[in-house]
């Protein structure tokens, strides 16, 4: 929303504020899935001073409402509301290519569409279509349907912040899976292995 990765690179070329950026306060964050992650993101929202608008399914919904949130009419409210949408829903049958290009029409020209979730639940082409439609106005990214990408025209857009899938990749997280199989690794020389499976 403030243009940082333009702006670190216009300070490094010697250009000095080139960019409008947007303020959180006051703007509203949707939510497109309240659970573990999305519950998170939402007290996040409300730290920055947003409004927090959720929808899902039906116990999502019921999750929401009983942390004292909005829940959206429908998810056409949600898409059309959101001034950043966040997407937070577990990849199923029933979610894959859930965000389609007519969800994507109905954001606002000036929203934010984020996906640290996963690709494919936004249908295949559809958020480059709508980047250069102009709506949403831009849109941050985590995942993408192949990785590691090699050339994608996705990236090539102005309006696009895509990371190199970072959301897992970090030390404690790394240092606790594999803290564990040594662990695992070393019971089993010990003869004294863990999560057998029963043969």
């Amino acid at each position: 929303m403030r243009h940082i990765p333009a702006e670190v690179e216009n300070l490094k070329a010697g250009r000095w504020q080139r960019t409008l950026g947007t303020g959180l306060k006051g703007r509203t964050l949707g939510i497109f899935g309240y659970g573990k992650i999305g519950s998170l993101i939402a007290r996040y929202g409300q730290a920055f001073e947003m409004k927090v608008l959720v929808w899902g399914r039906e116990g999502t919904r019921q999750r929401a409402a009983d942390a004292g949130l909005e829940v959206a009419a429908s998810q056409t409210d949600l898409f059309q509301r959101s001034d950043v949408l966040s997407l937070h829903l577990r990849l199923n049958d029933d979610t894959r290519g859930i965000v389609n290009a007519e969800s994507l029409a109905q954001m606002k020209p000036r929203s934010l569409l984020v996906n640290t979730s996963r690709s494919q639940l936004v249908a295949p082409g559809a958020l480059e279509q709508a980047l250069k439609a102009g709506r949403p106005g831009q849109a941050a990214v985590d995942v993408f349907d192949a990785e590691p990408v090699l050339q994608d025209s996705l990236l090539e857009l102005p309006n696009l912040l895509a990371t190199p899938h970072l959301g897992y990749v970090e030390k404690d997280s790394y240092e606790l899976y594999f803290g564990d199989a040594f662990s695992n690794l070393l019971a089993y020389i010990d003869g004294q292995p863990v999560n057998n499976l029963a043969r």
